[in-house]
């Protein structure tokens, strides 16, 4: 799994692989891995239900589908059976029509006296813990008919009722998007098989599935000769102490010069503050110095707004927005500094978006594009692909869909693949904004963010979040470790504030004042994270832990 600090996130592909190379490769028979995962799930729930357990009159429902992850609930019930809990099976199906290993499993749990009700329905007249078994990764298609109002009436009655656990996902979730597949389990806990999957670190599966524990029951996490793109790599999720990591170091004897300087083209009438923002969270981030470049007409007022930075003149329209013969200036300023930051609140005139075509062409440096910077490649992606520099897009879903001439619901229906496609046609580091952020490198890497939430939800935050990915550019950090550094960072801000004065009412400058000692935080994390960690310490694991 890389290491304790880089979660590896796994699809239903994948997860197949990984399954069919031990089984068949490395010789561990199937109904091994199925014994092991039914027993991890009656670990997990006796240490997190143990309250509800010790109810009187309590017990444990199990409904199992007919397929490998209704195996799984017939191990489970068949555990608590010898236990000596009260427990009873739901098989929603033909037992007839079971194979393999699940049906193996249904004749040894008969055989231990667990009571099993057939049929296409389940009541829930009793009371205790619920373990939803119906669907697992293999699910691919819409849940409808009577499993559907089985799932429904696991919403309702069950969860008046019972604590809801479910085995590796909650029925009706799409293990790759994290989307409901026509209606899903909401779950109290959600115990994962071998590696935590791709839709259990996306939204609405990240909410679906309530607290998640990892059973690591022997499946291996990689295949003999794949790239890293294709393997553990693939996609990943960070700790606090993987983004610690991944900050710059800061040595004793540094100074301004050592710390990168950024320059941020910004800005336009009626959209100062974006500009402000930006070269606020830049500073804040830890670049040694910042330039805000901006619309002429707009000097003063940023002047005044931008103690610690310094802004420079450039030529503008009449409607005080980057004119397009501001661009040799823009390219010449740029010479001197180490990193540009472009789009916040320059707008949309035909000029500006020559200005940050141009500038994109012509300018050597690696840079950050955001909001209406990207918007000036609007259906035209592949024209980054020529860039001279490394490049780093920050889209929110609409822009996103603009780049790839989509729609903002397809953008969130499949964020990885948007993400990753988006960063295929640019060639270029993609950080889509959104709950549970995704960065997507060029050649398919992912990392998805788990920071970050409500208290993001406030005019200005995706500039506090452009000016720290350019800082972290401009103190060395690679593109994609600078994008998934800076949106674990500004979400960590984000809660770190929330956490303390609450989440509405949180504004963009909040976030930006919050960031360091947000990062020193995270690099105490790093620092005291112990280097032998990984995951000696159990086999059932909280995730994401930290």
């Amino acid at each position: 799994m890389i290491d304790a600090n880089r979660w590896a996130l796994v699809g239903a592909e994948r997860m197949r692989a990984l399954d069919r190379h031990t089984i068949d490769e490395l010789g561990v028979p199937g109904e091994l891995l199925m014994e092991s995962a039914g027993r991890a799930v009656v670990d997990a729930l006796l240490a997190e239900c143990a309250d509800v357990l010790a109810l009187p009159g309590t017990e444990v429902l199990v409904l199992c589908g007919g397929g490998n992850n209704g195996g799984d609930g017939l191990v489970v019930a068949r555990h608590l059976e010898l236990l000596k809990w009260p427990v009873r099976v739901a098989l929603l199906g033909n037992a007839a029509r079971m194979t393999g290993d699940a049906a193996a499993n249904l004749a040894r749990a008969r055989a231990a006296g667990v009571r099993i009700e057939e049929g296409q329905a389940a009541d829930f007249d009793g009371s205790g813990v619920l373990v939803d078994a119906i669907f697992g990764t293999g699910l691919a298609r819409d849940v409808e008919g009577d499993l559907a109002r089985v799932i429904e009436g696991i919403n309702t009655e069950g969860r008046a009722r019972y604590r809801v656990v479910s085995v590796d996902l909650p029925s009706g979730l799409d293990a790759d998007t994290g989307q409901v597949q026509g209606i899903a389990v909401q779950a109290d806990l959600t115990v994962t098989i071998a590696c935590p999957k791709l839709g259990l670190a996306l939204e609405p599966g990240r909410s679906l599935a309530g607290a998640v524990r990892v059973a690591r029951i022997g499946i291996a996490d990689a295949l003999p000769g794949e790239l890293r793109a294709e393997g553990l790599e693939a996609a990943q999720l960070w700790t606090r102490a993987a983004a610690g990591e991944a900050l710059p170091a800061r040595p004793t004897i540094g100074h301004k010069g050592h710390f990168g300087h950024v320059l941020v083209l910004a800005g336009s009438e009626g959209k100062t503050g974006a500009a402000a923002l930006a070269a606020r969270a830049a500073g804040r981030s830890g670049a040694g110095l910042v330039t805000l470049g901006c619309p002429r007409g707009l000097n003063d007022v940023l002047e005044v707004s931008c103690t610690e930075a310094m802004t420079v003149p450039l030529p503008d329209t009449k409607e005080r927005a980057f004119a397009e013969d501001a661009l040799d200036a823009a390219v010449a300023l740029a010479a001197e500094r180490d990193v540009v930051a472009v789009g916040p609140g320059i707008g949309r005139a035909a000029e500006t978006v020559a200005f940050v075509r141009g500038l994109a062409a012509k300018s050597a440096l690696p840079m950050v594009i955001d909001a209406d910077g990207l918007n000036a490649f609007e259906n035209d992606a592949a024209a980054l692909r020529a860039r001279p520099a490394a490049t780093v897009l920050t889209p929110h879903p609409g822009e996103a869909a603009r780049l790839l001439q989509s729609g903002a619901s397809e953008i969130n229906c499949d964020r990885v693949g948007a993400a990753r496609e988006l960063a295929a046609a640019s060639g270029t580091v993609v950080l889509l904004k959104g709950a549970a952020s995704v960065i997507a490198a060029p050649d398919g890497r992912v990392i998805v963010n788990p920071t970050g939430g409500p208290a993001l939800a406030s005019g200005g935050t995706g500039d506090v979040l452009t000016g720290v990915v350019a800082a972290l550019l401009a103190q060395g950090l690679s593109p994609f470790e600078a994008a998934a550094a800076a949106a674990y960072l500004h979400g960590a801000a984000a809660d770190r504030v929330a956490e303390a004065m609450g989440s509405a009412g949180l504004l963009a400058g909040d976030v930006a004042d919050a960031l360091p000692a947000t990062m020193r935080h995270l690099r105490e994390e790093a620092r005291h994270a112990p280097a032998d960690r990984a995951f000696a310490r159990g086999t059932l694991l909280a995730f994401p832990d930290a």
